[in-house]
């Protein structure tokens, strides 16, 4: 099963895993639009940097997800 195609499963059974799909797009949107500035402040830098490291933590548990999915669906 592709990813993709995990990732679609679990978005119609898991309410956590939609949840933390939907915050991910979010955190993704919101660095797009700091990355368009030119020049950051030092707050919006330090702000900058717990966005990505919050990103990356729903990144992590979405992955842990997808391979939950694959020992639970074997291929055969």
């Amino acid at each position: 099963m592709k990813e993709q195609e995990i990732i679609e499963s679990l978005k119609s059974e898991s309410e956590e895993f939609r949840k933390l799909l939907e915050e991910h797009h979010s955190l993704d949107a919101s660095l797009s639009e700091m990355d368009k500035k030119v020049y950051l402040t030092p707050e919006e830098e330090v702000e900058r940097k717990k966005l990505q490291k919050v990103k990356l933590a729903k990144k992590d548990k979405m992955a842990e997800f997808i391979r939950d999915f694959r020992k639970s669906h074997p291929v055969g």
